[in-house]
């Protein structure tokens, strides 16, 4: 059922657009009512308006905090046109109809994103404008309701086609956007209580916030999908400048994600560090002198898998590095800055997505992981154990050499990041062989040692694994994969430790003539 709309209230903090929309309103006719800054702003434009203080016959009060929650205005809203009871109300009340509810909100998100003190914050949970649009929303049938001025013109247009009136197809959808968004505000000031009272998993958790974009598709062409952003989190690919390329579909999000994150856990090193990700999982990780060198000994763990991958740098983006990395088909070159030199050289790659990762979320920052099951959703906290606050924990005859620590470092900092099972098979700061997601640990082991082997002999030179260290992210449930790891050639383990078998893994290592590592910290990832 169409409904002409007569009267409209408009309150906004976000004013873009609002002079149009009121100007094309009142040329169709529309009284405008009107609160504090937005309508000053109107009147400030030549329009006629009604201040809402003059509808509720009360004073904005208490700085502002009360202006709308009056029957004058909810009574115009919740009204059902045509129910004799409410329309006798309404007469018996003086009680005028609002068609029309234009309301964006106090700007919480953006007080929270640029770190806000708590009074600040607190003023700027809006409670009148969520209590209007629900009113609204909730009687869609007979009141129009706008959120976002990008909606504008869509009601003008309606307008002007049913002659003064929208329809119910319309106001059904402006509703429902109307109650997402609410659930959104609400979602991002229970997220932001939950940080600052250290409170991540409360009796009821919210969680939402803005599309920032619609994709192509999801991980498959049959699958929607769109991306979010989060109040309050700073960071992260979310919130990357793209400098150029396509648009980032939603594995290149998935991808660079997985390979900030990993890239995360060398920031306390200090080192040029260069992560490659192939479906979520690293598939060459190094550190080196500069990011040239760490990128070229990435790349050689693993050349095959970094066909079509992700490449994640934790220093500038220079030319020579550019030029070597547009060799290899990449989906995406994720780095701090970049020269302006190296931005042109891969501007010869046009679909090659260029992204500035402006504020990386540290590996121990606190944060929330939330999974869909069915029915629900899994939450916990996100994995912040780094190396450098674990105490480690030599429990064979044999002690670790100075370089084989620092390499056993290196490879239990990426095999946080590696699918369960994880085996990460490494040698002076990079990579040599990694193992994922095997329902086995043993087959893990040994799909790592291939990969080893492989490279070596895509390179024309010796495998890099005989001397190398192994990191798993889980126990050796028995000494199976752990002498497997030693036939491939590693001299050295680390392990969280903890398996009813310890005993007996430590006899094979000693056995062996290993050295091994407990950390007390296990990585699954799942």
């Amino acid at each position: 059922m169409d409904r002409t709309i007569r009267r409209a209230l408009l309150s906004v903090s976000d004013k873009t657009g609002l002079i149009d929309l009121a100007r094309a309103l009142a040329t169709q006719g529309v009284e405008l009512v009107s609160t504090g800054g937005t309508a000053r702003a109107l009147q400030d434009a030549g329009l006629a308006v009604v201040d809402v203080a003059a509808l509720t016959g009360f004073p904005e009060m208490m700085d502002g905090r009360v202006k709308t929650l009056h029957p004058m205005v909810h009574g115009g809203l919740l009204s059902v046109r045509g129910n004799a009871a409410h329309e006798a109300a309404q007469r018996e009340h003086g009680i005028g109809n609002i068609d029309l509810l234009v309301v964006n909100l106090y700007p919480f998100e953006q007080t929270v994103d640029r770190g806000a003190d708590w009074d600040t914050t607190i003023e700027n949970i809006d409670v009148g404008g969520p209590a209007m649009i629900r009113a609204a929303a909730k009687n869609h049938e007979s009141v129009t309701v706008v959120v976002d001025p990008l909606d504008y013109a869509t009601v003008l247009a309606e307008m002007t086609a049913q002659r003064g009136s929208t329809t119910l197809a319309l106001r059904r959808r402006l509703a429902a956007k109307a109650f997402a968004r609410t659930a959104s505000y609400d979602a991002a000031i229970s997220l932001w209580f939950g940080r600052e009272l250290r409170e991540a998993l409360p009796s009821y958790f919210a969680i939402g916030g803005p599309r920032l974009q619609a994709l192509r598709y999801g991980e498959n062409p049959h699958q929607a999908a769109a991306v979010y952003r989060l109040a309050g989190v700073r960071g992260g690919v979310a919130n990357a400048r793209q400098l150029q390329g396509k648009e980032l579909s939603y594995n290149n999000f998935n991808d660079t994600d997985a390979a900030l994150e990993c890239l995360s856990e060398f920031a306390a090193t200090g080192e040029p560090a260069c992560v490659i990700v192939k479906h979520a999982n690293p598939c060459g990780v190094a550190v080196g002198p500069s990011v040239l060198a760490a990128y070229q000994q990435a790349l050689a763990c693993d050349p095959v898998s970094a066909f079509g991958g992700i490449i994640a740098l934790n220093r500038p983006l220079d030319a020579a590095t550019a030029r070597d990395i547009v060799k290899l088909f990449t989906e995406v070159i994720a780095v701090p800055d970049a020269e302006p030199a190296a931005i042109a050289v891969v501007a010869e790659k046009k679909n090659l997505r260029l992204l500035i990762i402006d504020a990386p979320i540290a590996a121990n920052a606190p944060g929330l992981s939330v999974k869909t099951i069915g029915g629900g959703l899994l939450v916990q906290d996100r994995d912040t154990a780094v190396v450098d606050g674990m105490s480690w924990r030599v429990v064979t005859k044999r002690q670790p050499t100075a370089a084989e620590m620092s390499d056993m470092r290196f490879a239990f900092r990426v095999a946080k990041h590696v699918k369960s099972n994880a085996i990460v098979y490494a040698k002076d700061g990079a990579t040599v062989g990694i193992g994922a997601g095997q329902m086995s640990r043993v087959d893990s082991a040994r799909i790592a040692a291939r990969k080893g082997e492989d490279a070596a002999r895509i390179a024309g030179g010796e495998s890099k694994l005989r001397g190398c260290v192994v990191a798993s992210d889980a126990f050796f449930p028995f000494p199976d994969g752990l002498l497997q790891a030693a036939e491939a050639g590693a001299t050295a383990v680390v392990q969280p430790g903890g398996s009813l078998k310890d005993e007996d893994v430590i006899r094979a290592a000693d056995e062996a003539g290993l050295a091994m590592v407990f950390t007390g910290i296990r990585h699954f990832r799942h």
